[in-house]
């Protein structure tokens, strides 16, 4: 169905092309750049939102995200996302790209343990899909390689 707007979505499922790609960039804005806001990162998730990590595993509800968000940004505070590919499939945007940054914050483990900072610079490949109704994201997945992310901060030996 054409909405009022001249793009072609379906509205009994909360969704409008360009919709999910527009809630995705604000994100990234909101994290993958020098101006970090925890604000907007959270104004990007649904109440109810459930993300997927590869660190913390299911997450669930806006507060939560935000929280795994923040300690992303902690262990990481001046890191930068680098889009190679950017896409948009029906009510899902999925980003394809590097975070790159020097680990000068504490590293929240799953168990709430805190790791030192190691003033190690981090190039990291990942991929994140996220699917969009009315507005917000619903549903988050973000994957990394977390031996890799390891590997480079001298806590793990590389394979």
């Amino acid at each position: 169905m054409w909405d009022n707007r001249g793009t072609f979505g379906s509205m009994e499922r909360g969704w409008i092309m360009g919709q999910a790609r527009d809630v995705m960039d604000r994100l990234t804005a909101a994290a993958g750049t020098a101006k970090k806001d925890i604000e907007a990162i959270g104004n990007c998730f649904a109440e109810d939102a459930i993300a997927h990590t590869p660190d913390h595993g299911e997450i669930k509800g806006r507060t939560e995200i935000v929280r795994w968000w923040a300690q992303m940004m902690e262990a990481v505070p001046d890191g930068r996302y680098e889009s190679v590919h950017s896409y948009e499939v029906g009510d899902t945007a999925i980003d394809e790209g590097y975070l790159s940054g020097t680990n000068s914050g504490f590293i929240t483990m799953p168990t709430g343990e805190k790791l030192p900072p190691t003033n190690k610079r981090v190039r990291l490949r990942g991929c994140d899909l996220a699917t969009v109704e009315n507005g917000y994201i619903v549903d988050y997945r973000i994957y990394f390689d977390q031996m890799e992310f390891l590997e480079q901060l001298g806590l793990a030996q590389q394979s």
